[in-house]
């Protein structure tokens, strides 16, 4: 639920402001614990000015690893 919100409005809020613009209802330390775990995921970051972007491509991420010549040897 979280995460839909934030890959819809991604660089729209800060964090405190997403979660006040949520259309449901959810403790803020639960929603603190759910963008923690979506740091360091890596599916969202915050910019220089506190916003939060939403930044997993799966979709890039296995064209990324199919190429050959991006291979550790």
């Amino acid at each position: 639920m979280v995460e839909d919100f934030i890959r819809e409005h991604s660089g729209e809020y800060r964090r405190r402001a997403l979660w006040e613009r949520l259309p449901w209802k959810v403790m803020y330390q639960t929603f603190k614990t759910i963008i923690e775990y979506l740091l360091e995921s890596g599916k969202i970051a915050i910019d220089a000015q506190g916003k939060v972007r939403w930044i997993y491509d799966p979709e890039f991420t296995r064209w990324y690893l199919a190429r050959e010549d991006l291979r550790i040897r």
